[in-house]
């Protein structure tokens, strides 16, 4: 729950809204949960198989062979995992500004020629170099820390459902459809696409505990569990807070809103609420950010251990039992997109990749279940081949979805992916030499 809540909830609504209208927004915050329940489903039979640090690395590899595990541990360090750490810090620099302002995006703190450093950028390196710090003297302190901002932002939003629910609603306007006609030729499909994507953007993170499995001290019934039980959750906490915000925000205000949350907040309690909301924000974006830096720096030390990057990666700290390389390798490249700001253009070409790397790894349930049926499977995907199934069509379609709306990053996307065919095989090479 720590890996997946960070700031997306409290942003994003609007957006979902803005596409598909306010009466089918809730029902796109459903197919959502759903989607990622089904995806849970699968990848917790996969877990519980592999129980290795890596996730999707070690899925893709057993099934598909070293190459695909690289590539998508090559497009996680180039983009997915360090972009989507260094889009946490900035955010969680941008909401800090709220309350010290010279770490506000408004502040520029060096500007040499074209390139600027905003005060918002140097507290995202802070942040990542603080929390990096933490997460390599071992599991037990950061254990500690994404317990304590876990409860603390999963509080906060239970204090504004709970009070959203009793308060008196601020219009009584009924929700209505977007005109899909008029829209571009975009279409009803198109939008709850476009919407679907926004929604699971706020899921993001849902297989982190793959990641960590290796770390895990009952793997086979632990990650099964949390995998689960967290996803269920955290449904149940995004749909119950769609409503609030419903409840609060006309539905034109809603669409427009970049910062739902503190809005809804504003219009139903008052401006000290906002401002609360506006520090839950903070806090729920730096646990975010310290989670993501745990689980994500786990894909690389496996990587290094087969022989496909750099030796050093695969080094485990003899004291504290954590990857150090690996963890600072990430930070270090994240810092280097918080800084340039190139990490948000990188982060958009590659959502086409990335949905089709969740393709790949439902489908390769399919496969293991076929090549390796007598292998010891601690835990059994509910529902299979049906979930799993419509797991993998939910991906598949949202990728054709982001290829006829985004072609052009859809393609950089597959283009980023593709660069590392040339450096498996550079490290291929080396390896055998």
């Amino acid at each position: 729950m720590g890996a997946v809540i960070g700031t997306g909830i409290f942003l994003t609504p609007g957006s979902v809204v803005a596409e598909v209208g306010a009466a089918a927004s809730p029902f796109v915050w459903l197919v959502g949960g759903l989607l990622t329940l089904a995806g849970a489903l699968t990848y917790a039979e996969l877990g519980a198989m592999f129980p290795r640090a890596g996730g999707l690395y070690h899925f893709l590899k057993e099934a598909y062979g070293t190459v695909w595990g690289f590539l998508f541990g090559w497009t996680c360090l180039l983009v997915i995992m360090s972009g989507g750490i260094a889009a946490i810090a900035i955010g969680f620099g941008e909401y800090l500004g709220a309350f010290v302002p010279v770490f506000s995006s408004a502040h520029i703190v060096l500007h040499v020629g074209a390139w600027q450093v905003s005060g918002a950028q140097v507290a995202a390196v802070a942040a990542i170099v603080l929390l990096t710090c933490i997460n390599q003297m071992g599991l037990e302190p950061a254990a500690l820390l994404q317990a304590v901002f876990t409860f603390a932002k999963v509080g906060a939003i239970v204090a504004l459902i709970a009070f959203g629910a009793m308060a008196m609603p601020v219009t009584e306007v009924a929700p209505s459809l977007p005109d899909f006609a008029s829209d571009g030729g975009l279409g009803l499909l198109g939008a709850f696409g476009a919407a679907m994507v926004a929604a699971l953007w706020t899921f993001d993170g849902w297989y982190a505990a793959t990641f960590s499995a290796g770390e895990v001290r009952h793997p086979s019934r632990d990650l099964p569990r949390g995998l689960i039980v967290g996803v269920v959750a955290i449904s149940v906490l995004y749909a119950a807070l769609s409503l609030v915000y419903l409840r609060a925000l006309p539905e034109a205000q809603l669409a427009a809103s970049t910062r739902v949350a503190e809005d809804a907040a504003r219009a139903l309690f008052g401006e000290s609420a906002a401002r609360a909301m506006t520090l839950a924000v903070v806090v729920s974006a730096f646990g975010c950010l310290a989670a993501t830096i745990l689980y994500s720096s786990r894909v690389y030390q496996p990587m290094a251990a087969d022989g496909v990057f750099f030796r050093r990666v695969a080094h485990i700290h003899p004291k504290w039992r954590t990857p150090v390389a690996a963890l600072w390798l990430q930070s270090g490249w994240a810092i280097a997109l918080a800084l340039t700001g190139s990490y948000s253009q990188l982060f958009t070409f590659v959502t086409f990749g990335s949905v089709l790397f969740h393709v790949a790894g439902g489908l390769a349930l399919f496969r293991l279940r076929a090549t390796l049926p007598n292998a010891p499977r601690p835990y059994r995907a509910a529902g299979f081949p049906l979930i799993p199934a419509l797991f993998v069509l939910g991906m598949l379609l949202l990728t054709i979805n982001t290829l006829m709306t985004a072609p052009r990053e859809s393609l950089l996307g597959l283009a980023l992916i593709a660069a590392g065919l040339p450096a498996y095989a550079f490290w291929r090479r080396k390896r055998a030499a």
